[in-house]
C-alpha cells in the first residue's frame, strides 16, 4: 500500500519537472519565431507606406520639370533670339536679348536662361548684369549644349560651374531656316522640392548614374557615393563637369536584403543605421530616386507586438483564473443586483411621474413664449410701419412743394400748346406735350417710391444691390437733404456690393439714417454727408458719417432704445433708429454708432456678403 502511494507522487513530480523544462523551450521558440514572423510584417508594411512616399516624391518631380520642358524651344521661336543668333556681335540685339531673357526668366520663376552660340560662347543671359553673369562663358563640354547643337532637345542635372547653384537644364536648337544658329538654354532651381523633403519620416535623395547623390533632404549626403567610385566613374562624371569642383566622397554603405526587401546600413559619427531602401529610376531625368526608412523603429514595433502578445497570453491565464474566483461570487451580486433592480425601478417610476409633470409645465411656457413672440413681431412691424408713416407726415410739406412745382409747370405747358396749335405751330406744341409727360414720369417716380415704402414688408431675404438701393434712397430724402442744404458724397466702389437683405426695409434703414445726418448738419457750416460701402472678411461694411456735433456720452447706449429722441417736440417719434437696428438684425448684421476722430458721428452697418447671387436672383 505503501508503494502505491508513492507511485502518483512521483509521477506528479515529473511531470512538474518536465513542464519546468519544456517551457524556456516553449519561450525561446516564441520569441524566434514570433520575433521573424513580426518584423515580416511590420517591414512589409513600412514598404508599403515608403512606396507611397516614393511615388509621391517621383511624382513630384517629373511635375515640377515637365512645366518647363516645352519652354527652350518656345522662347528659341522668338524672333528676338533668332535676329541675335544671326548677327550675335550686334551689340543692340544682344541688349534687347538680354532683357527679353531677364523678363522671361522673373515670369516663369526659373533659376537661369541663356543664348550659346555655336561655338559654345554664350552672348545673353537673364543674369547678364548680375555678378555671377553667364555671358562670355564658353559651355561646348556640357552635354545638354552638345545634343542640343545637333539638332535635339536635351535635358542634363548638374552643379553650375559659374554659379556654383545645382539646377536642372533644358536645352533646345535655335533654328533659322535649316540652320542652328545657336542653342537656348533653361536652368531649373530644385531646391524648394529638396527642402520639402528634409525633417520627415524618410530619408529621400536622388542619385545619377554613377551612383552620386545629386540631391537630398540630408545634407551631409550631398555629393556622396553609395557606389564604389571606380576611375571610369570620375573620369565620365569629370568630363561632363557635372559637380564642378566639388568633392565627391564614398558613403560607408553596406547592403543587403530581408526575404523580399533591400536593405542598407550606413555608418556615421553618431553609428551605423540600417534602412529601409525603395527606388525608382527616372528615365527621362537619367537619374534614380531613393526613399529610405530606418529598420530601428520597424524592428522595436515587432519586438513591442511580440511582447505585447506574449503578455496578453499572460494576462489570459491570470483572466481564467480570476474569472473562476469570481464566479463563487456571482450568485451573491445577483441576489444584490435584485433588490437594487427592484429598488431603482420604484424611484424610476416616481422620477417619471416627477418628469411628465415637469414637461407639461415646460410645454405650458413654451405655448405662452411663442404666443408672446408673435405678439412682439406683430408689434415690432406696426412700430416700424407707424415709422414708416411718421416719416411721410413729415416729409408731407416737401412732398407738396414737389408735386406743385410740376403741376403748375404742366398748366403752363399745356396753356401755351393750346395757343401754339391754334397758331398753327404743332412742332412747338409737341414739344411742350414732351415736356408735360416728362413731368409726370417725375411724379409718377417719385408716387412709386413713395408707396413702396409706405406699403407693409412681406419680402424675403435675398440679394439686394446697394447700388440700386441708394438711389430710390435717394427718390425719398433728396427734399429733406435740400432742406437742410446738405452735400451728400456717395462712394460704393468701382463695384457696388450686394448683400443679403430685404430691399424694402433696407431702404428703410438707409432712410432713418441719412436724414438723421441730414437732421445732424442742419445749420453748420460744414453739412457733408459722406456715404461708403466696402467688403470686409465675407461683410459689407456700409458707414454714413455726419460733419456734426457727433453722440454725446451721455445719451450713447441709448440711442437705439425705442421712443428715445432729442429732436423737439413733433420732430420725430424716437422710433428711427430703434427700427434699424432691429430690422439689420433681421437681416444677420449690425448697426452701431460712434463718433469720428475729426468730428462728427458715424453709422456702421454691417450685413452679410451675397456676392454672385445676383444672376439668381434676377433669374
Amino acid at each position: 500500500m505503501k508503494a502505491e502511494r508513492e507511485e502518483p507522487d512521483l509521477s506528479s513530480r515529473y511531470r512538474a519537472i518536465a513542464a519546468l523544462l519544456v517551457v524556456p523551450f516553449v519561450i525561446f521558440a516564441f520569441f524566434t519565431y514570433g520575433s521573424a514572423i513580426a518584423t515580416r510584417a511590420y517591414m512589409q508594411e513600412a514598404s508599403a507606406q515608403a512606396g507611397t512616399a516614393l511615388r509621391l516624391a517621383v511624382s513630384a518631380l517629373s511635375g515640377h520639370l515637365n512645366r518647363y520642358e516645352a519652354l527652350p524651344a518656345l522662347i528659341a521661336d522668338h524672333d528676338d533670339i533668332k535676329e541675335l543668333v544671326s548677327a550675335p556681335n550686334d551689340m543692340a540685339l544682344r541688349d534687347a536679348a538680354n532683357l527679353y531673357l531677364k523678363e522671361i526668366n522673373g515670369l516663369l520663376k526659373s533659376s537661369d536662361i541663356y543664348v550659346v552660340k555655336p561655338d559654345g560662347e554664350t552672348i545673353a543671359a537673364s543674369n547678364y548684369d548680375g555678378p555671377g553673369s553667364f555671358v562670355g562663358q564658353n559651355f561646348n563640354y556640357r552635354p545638354y549644349f552638345q545634343e542640343a547643337i545637333e539638332g535635339r532637345q536635351a535635358r542634363f542635372y548638374a552643379l553650375g560651374t559659374t554659379s556654383l547653384k545645382r539646377g536642372y537644364y533644358f536645352s533646345a536648337p535655335i533654328r533659322v531656316g535649316a540652320d542652328i544658329r545657336g542653342v537656348i538654354v533653361f536652368k531649373v532651381d530644385i531646391d524648394m522640392i529638396e527642402s520639402s523633403w528634409s525633417g520627415g519620416e524618410y530619408k529621400i535623395f536622388v542619385s545619377d548614374p554613377e551612383g552620386i547623390i545629386f540631391m537630398s533632404g540630408s545634407p551631409e549626403w550631398l555629393y556622396g557615393a553609395i557606389l564604389p567610385l571606380t576611375a571610369d566613374r570620375i573620369a565620365r562624371t569629370e568630363a561632363s563637369r557635372r559637380y564642378a569642383n566639388a568633392k565627391l566622397t564614398a558613403l560607408p554603405v553596406t547592403r543587403h536584403r530581408f526575404e523580399p526587401h533591400d536593405l542598407m546600413t550606413l555608418a556615421s559619427d553618431r553609428g551605423a543605421s540600417e534602412y529601409l531602401v525603395l527606388s525608382h529610376y527616372m528615365p527621362a531625368e537619367d537619374w534614380t530616386v531613393n526613399v529610405l526608412m530606418e529598420t530601428s523603429s520597424i524592428r522595436a514595433q515587432a519586438r513591442t507586438a511580440l511582447v505585447a502578445v506574449f503578455l496578453i497570453l499572460c494576462i489570459a491565464g491570470l483572466a481564467v483564473a480570476v474569472i473562476r474566483q469570481r464566479r463563487a461570487r456571482l450568485a451573491e451580486r445577483m441576489q444584490m443586483q435584485a433588490e437594487a433592480r427592484g429598488e431603482l425601478e420604484r424611484r424610476v417610476e416616481e422620477r417619471t411621474a416627477d418628469l411628465a409633470r415637469v414637461n407639461s409645465r415646460i410645454e405650458e411656457e413654451i405655448a405662452e413664449r411663442r404666443l408672446t413672440e408673435q405678439q412682439l413681431r406683430q408689434t415690432q412691424a406696426d412700430l416700424i410701419q407707424a415709422g414708416k408713416l411718421a416719416g411721410l407726415g413729415q416729409m408731407s410739406a416737401a412732398l407738396s412743394h414737389e408735386f406743385n412745382q410740376p403741376l403748375a409747370a404742366a398748366k403752363t405747358y399745356t396753356d401755351s400748346a393750346s395757343v401754339l396749335i391754334d397758331r398753327g405751330r404743332t412742332e412747338e406744341a409737341r414739344d411742350n406735350i414732351m415736356r408735360i409727360g416728362g413731368l409726370i414720369d417725375r411724379m409718377a417716380s417719385i408716387s412709386r417710391h413713395l408707396r413702396n415704402f409706405a406699403r407693409k414688408p412681406n419680402e424675403k431675404l435675398g440679394p439686394v444691390s446697394l447700388d440700386e438701393a441708394m438711389r430710390d434712397t435717394l427718390e425719398i430724402i433728396a427734399w429733406r437733404l435740400k432742406a437742410a442744404d446738405a452735400e451728400l458724397r456717395l462712394d460704393l466702389g468701382t463695384r457696388p456690393p450686394v448683400v443679403r437683405a430685404g430691399s424694402v426695409r433696407l431702404q428703410q434703414v438707409l432712410v432713418n439714417v441719412i436724414s438723421n445726418a441730414a437732421d445732424a448738419v442742419e445749420g453748420l457750416d460744414d453739412r457733408r454727408i459722406e456715404v461708403s460701402a466696402f467688403e470686409e472678411a465675407g461683410k459689407v461694411v456700409l458707414t454714413v458719417r455726419d460733419h456734426g456735433p457727433g453722440v454725446p456720452a451721455a445719451i450713447a447706449e441709448r440711442i437705439f432704445d425705442p421712443f428715445f429722441t432729442t429732436k423737439g417736440v413733433g420732430k420725430g417719434l424716437g422710433l428711427g433708429l430703434s427700427i434699424s437696428y432691429n430690422i439689420v438684425k433681421d437681416f444677420g448684421g449690425s448697426l452701431t454708432a460712434a463718433n469720428h476722430p475729426e468730428g462728427g458721428a458715424v453709422f456702421r452697418i454691417e450685413l452679410q456678403s451675397a456676392a454672385g447671387s445676383m444672376p439668381e436672383a434676377a433669374e
